[in-house]
């Protein structure tokens, strides 16, 4: 009844006996061996409306599988389609190999992804796609960064960790014994960066990975690197490691329970705790750092290192100073944290404050943070910035409105002078180059060659030595405005509950006073002006 023609198609002899109906012939369709075969409808049809019926009926159509390949848009997945055979042949293991490398894919590629796919022709209908990854690139794996692996406790880490007492409750002011070591002992260990790993797409092209960030391992005072391994710090003295910037030093510890009349001022070449407080009038002063337990009250604190006071910092007004200063003075080459203060001199790398500031004198490199945690709510109560370069605070000025003077980024004054300076003397060499210019012209007048050839000589190094001064000065140049300008997009005064009125903020050259108060927000330098920008919601 039925066969099978060169080009797939399944025809149907009606020359000798004419179907009954379309029914009849799909029927018998189904019950042949070109049941998978996709029926041909519209032949059907026409068959039975057309006056002039053709002898041979196309019926219906074998289609062999099909299995295509593409790629996302990253290349770093090929997805196979299958779609089954409608009565054909299906498609062989090897076929759909050659069609994946036809695609473009080199790497990647599992056999298994492409089996589970083809296996779907032996369990799908005929006409029915499916579908999968077939080859998978791998993305770039990132280096580690170098990192320090500490293998002493230092003094920070100590004061960390108070002792328990019998009763279960902790003693804030006993830390145990000071850690300390000896010479040859071990304190780091620098774990290298790694180079990370590149990864690559499924046409086969590398995706280069980062490397990790590396640095050097820094020896600080008391300590060295170690001979035979550079990835080694080890010290060199007896006495209590502390970190510095990648790295340690050992110092020599002085631990004093008060600092008073009794005791004298402290003067030492390595790191004080005190144990309890500072008594008006007394002196610390360490080429390390200084811990204090308790308080200080009207006292002064000049650090090499770190200034850390567990307690408050206490001071008032000195009214036998003509320049009525502060009895309360925290100075620290490092960074200074305290508790909180009240009419102190604070100055440092880095202010922290936890708490609150009434009335302090702040002077910072950085950073000034009243408060703690991600958004710090502290309060930034009167006194003045003298200097510094980030504010952050909760709340910054006062309610009632009382005048504050915030100067933030004045170090860039400094640099426009530096600038100007510069300019003035990039102009002096311009000149000297122009006056030299006209001494070799009339040095080409002179009629003896050899005294001539002499004078150009002598001129011709001069001319040189202010050639190399103007390069040097146009290198400075650049380096003071990199400076400036990065100094002014790092400068920023941030209030994440409210600035109140009576606070005047000095950005740079530039000021703004507040005249009333405003909610969560920013002050920095824009467009040449001092510019607040208000919080939204989550910031």
């Amino acid at each position: 009844m039925f066969k099978l023609a060169h080009n797939g198609n399944i025809l149907m002899d009606v020359k000798s006996a004419s179907p009954p109906s379309a029914a009849f012939i799909i029927e018998a369709l189904e019950k042949s061996q070109f049941a998978d075969c996709e029926v041909d409808h519209d032949s059907i049809d026409a068959y039975f409306k057309s006056d002039f019926p053709e002898s041979q009926l196309v019926v219906a159509k074998q289609y062999d599988a099909e299995f295509t390949v593409t790629l996302s848009d990253d290349k770093m997945q090929a997805f196979g389609q299958l779609k089954t055979a409608r009565g054909g042949k299906t498609i062989a293991l090897e076929e759909a190999k050659k069609v994946i490398i036809k695609a473009g894919v080199s790497r990647g590629y599992k056999q298994a992804y492409l089996e589970k796919i083809l296996s779907k022709q032996f369990e799908l209908p005929p006409g029915e796609e499916a579908s999968g990854i077939i080859a998978q690139g791998r993305p770039p794996q990132d280096g580690q960064s170098a990192k320090l692996l500490p293998h002493v406790q230092t003094l920070k880490e100590r004061l960390k960790q108070p002792r328990m007492r019998e009763d279960g409750t902790v003693d804030m002011r006993d830390f145990g014994k000071l850690a300390s070591v000896s010479p040859g002992d071990l304190l780091v260990t620098q774990r290298p960066a790694t180079p990370g790993k590149e990864g690559f797409t499924v046409t086969g092209e590398s995706i280069e990975a980062k490397a990790g960030e590396s640095f050097q391992l820094m020896a600080g005072e008391g300590t060295e690197i170690n001979p035979s391994n550079p990835l080694e710090l080890i010290a060199t003295i007896a006495g209590c490691p502390s970190d510095i910037g990648n790295g340690m030093r050992v110092d020599d510890v002085f631990t004093i329970a008060d600092v008073t009349v009794k005791s004298g001022h402290v003067d030492f070449n390595g790191s004080v705790v005190v144990t309890h407080n500072v008594e008006p009038g007394m002196r610390v002063t360490a080429k390390g750092d200084i811990t204090i337990l308790g308080t200080v009250e009207s006292g002064e604190l000049v650090a090499g290192g770190n200034i850390e006071v567990k307690g408050g910092v206490i001071g008032h007004v000195d009214h036998q100073n003509n320049e009525q200063g502060l009895t309360c003075k925290l100075s620290a080459k490092g960074n200074v944290e305290i508790a909180h203060g009240q009419y102190t001199y604070l100055e440092g790398e880095n202010i922290f404050i936890n708490k609150q500031s009434n009335h302090c004198d702040i002077k910072a490199q950085r950073l000034v943070q009243v408060g703690t945690g991600e958004h710090p709510n502290g309060k930034l109560i009167g006194g003045s910035i003298i200097d510094a370069q980030m504010i952050v605070a909760g709340e910054i000025g006062s309610g009632s409105g009382a005048k504050m003077m915030i100067y933030l980024a004045r170090k860039g004054i400094q640099i426009t002078e530096d600038t100007d300076t510069l300019f003035k003397e990039v102009a002096a060499t311009n000149e000297s180059l122009d006056q030299l210019q006209q001494a070799i012209e009339k040095a080409e007048l002179v009629k003896d060659t050899e005294k001539k050839q002499q004078l150009k000589t002598k001129i011709g190094a001069t001319q040189m030595h202010y050639c190399q001064q103007a390069e040097q000065l146009e290198k400075q140049l650049y380096q003071l405005d990199h400076d400036l300008h990065e100094l002014l997009e790092d400068t920023k005064l941030s209030a994440n509950k409210a600035l109140h009125s009576g606070v005047e903020i000095h950005i740079f050259d530039r000021v703004y006073k507040t005249t009333r108060s405003y909610p969560p927000c920013t002050a920095s330098l824009q467009d040449n002006q001092v510019k607040i920008d208000f919080k939204t919601a989550g910031n």
